[in-house]
């Protein structure tokens, strides 16, 4: 069938393969940004003779390009019905525009070569996979162009050995990557430049982490407002430079595992796969560590504010200052975890006015008073009450002992 495309997906991403006409007007009706997939460099998944020259031949006739899975696109392809295939993770469809028909269909048959090939699928999703970490560092890249101290401004003012250390392990990945750009795959030699990175820079990771950490304790400490408004003011650059570092160590692993699949699809590409899900889970445990500590501070800081609004009445200037960093620190951190891919909720504060604690102190000083009044007027009831009634026993009692007198001495009289 003319107008015929494969469509394989590994959750983050979106590959359309297929005659490159073909392709491009499945991306230009469905409006799918793109970027070239790269599918030449699956040569190297096969080794050599007839069927090595078979799926080489296969591959030449194919252009490929990648879709990064948005919430909007996917619901764009989920109408496609990729089914699951033999590869973990990995879904697929074949889809057509027969005839007149204006709409693209899913097709049961078709050439279909990924389909029916676990190498070439495998080796797709393993593509896939460094597209996506590709991606996720040219946002990285855009998210540290937006923070006013440049990440190697902050970097270079560490002294702290272990970040000092990451500064050359970073210039070594540059390189590395620049050369596989040029050359199209990783050697040996530009493999063995890297391979000691991944330790620095968790160890740098780690240290950022331990900082955050330090901080939302400190903040949990205070408990003066002056101390907290202090504390709070601190946090706003400090916790920006070190989402900085954090920032720049996951590119640095995203780019060490791009090299990394380009090395294995190289040398033992029946191990791409593996590899691939490996790193995703690696990756992902990354991504989880990050976000409870970031989360930790933020939750510290929601605190610190929540605190400085119960005491704005006598604290009318120092308090608003506390919410207002709380929410600076809360939207850096939101702002990194949207480059990260990390789902995060942004919550504010709103500084309490002190016009706002005086009327409400007011109101409630009124609702005392009104209630005191209230039991004043039942106790002075209660009172005249008990009053009145001893009033009326006590005259009783003097009345009846009167009475009994006169009758004695009326007595005496007449004995007399």
């Amino acid at each position: 069938m003319a107008n015929e495309i494969q469509l394989i997906s590994d959750g983050d991403g979106l590959a359309v393969i297929g005659h490159v006409t073909d392709v491009e007007r499945f991306l230009l009706s469905e409006g799918l940004p793109s970027k070239d997939l790269g599918v030449q460099r699956l040569k190297s998944v096969f080794g050599t003779g007839a069927a090595a020259a078979q799926a080489a031949s296969e591959i030449a006739a194919n252009s490929g390009r990648w879709v990064k899975l948005t919430k909007e696109s996917a619901e764009r392809v989920k109408k496609f019905g990729l089914m699951e295939t033999k590869t973990p993770g990995v879904s697929h469809a074949m889809v057509g525009k027969p005839g007149s028909i204006k709409n693209w269909l899913q097709i049961e048959k078709g050439a279909g070569s990924f389909l029916t090939n676990p190498g070439l699928l495998a080796g797709a999703a393993g593509i896939m996979a460094q597209l996506a970490m590709q991606q996720t560092m040219d946002e990285i890249t855009d998210y540290l162009a937006t923070i006013d101290e440049k990440v190697d401004d902050v970097l270079r003012a560490q002294k702290d050995a272990v970040v000092a250390r990451m500064i050359g392990v970073d210039l070594i990945i540059e390189e590395a990557m620049t050369i596989r750009e040029q050359v199209g795959r990783v050697s040996e030699v530009t493999w063995s430049k890297v391979q000691a990175a991944p330790a620095t820079i968790a160890d740098t990771q780690a240290y950022a982490l331990r900082q955050l950490d330090a901080l939302a304790e400190k903040m949990e400490r205070k408990t003066k407002i002056g101390d907290l408004a202090t504390t709070a003011k601190e946090a706003e650059s400090t916790v920006r430079e070190w989402l900085a570092v954090l920032a720049r160590c996951f590119q640095l692993q995203d780019a060490i595992a791009v090299l990394e699949l380009d090395r294995v699809l190289d040398t033992t590409p029946h191990e791409l796969d593996q590899h691939r899900l490996g790193l995703r889970a690696a990756r992902q445990n990354r991504l989880d560590l990050i976000s409870r500590s970031t989360e930790r501070l933020v939750a510290r800081m929601n605190a610190a504010a929540g605190t400085a609004n119960a005491k704005v009445l006598l604290n009318p200037a120092k308090s608003p200052a506390v919410v207002q960093s709380s929410n600076h620190v809360a939207t850096s951190v939101h702002d990194f975890h949207g480059r990260l891919g990390i789902e995060s909720g942004r919550q504010s504060s709103e500084p309490r006015r002190w016009v706002d604690a005086a009327s409400e102190a007011r109101d409630k000083a009124l609702e005392t008073g009104a209630k005191s009044v209230d039991a004043a007027i039942s106790l002075g009831n209660e009172t005249l009450e008990l009053a009145s009634s001893v009033t009326a026993k006590l005259s009783s009692g003097i009345a009846e002992r009167a009475l009994r007198w006169l009758g004695d001495e009326e007595e005496r009289d007449a004995d007399g």
